[in-house]
């Protein structure tokens, strides 16, 4: 890991996280999505950007497979998702064949430039939901 994504993680981790968890459900094209952990078996919550297109959910991470968890997806797809304060059921599938920088381009904007300006490894990420 570079210096670059320790900084940016510990950012992520203590302040801009915990604020996002608490406002994303009130913020057009935010949202809460919840993994199980992979190794502790306890709900991890993520806020993170994305475009709700029917009942699928997209999202591009910054940071790959190196993400946590988008490592607790690929350990147990079955996730939940807060959009728009309601959560919802669904499974969530890695896409490494996607064009991450082009699917940004359908995303939120603003979002989409912050996952650009810090993301050193793009990958999608879709959540089908029930």
């Amino acid at each position: 890991m570079t210096r670059w994504e320790r900084v940016v993680l510990a950012v992520q981790r203590h302040v801009a996280n915990p604020i996002a968890r608490r406002i994303a459900r009130h913020l057009p094209g935010e949202a809460v999505l919840e993994t199980i952990g992979r190794k502790s078996g306890l709900p991890r919550a993520t806020p993170i950007g994305g475009r709700l297109d029917g009942s699928t959910f997209w999202l591009v991470t910054e940071f790959g497979r190196r993400a946590q968890y988008v490592r607790n997806i690929e350990a147990d797809g079955r996730v939940r998702l807060q959009v728009a304060g309601a959560w919802r059921s669904g499974t969530a599938s890695i896409l490494d064949d996607d064009d991450a920088r082009a699917r940004l381009k359908q995303l939120p904007w603003l979002n989409s430039l912050l996952v650009r300006l810090v993301g050193t490894e793009l990958l999608t990420v879709r959540v089908d939901l029930d």
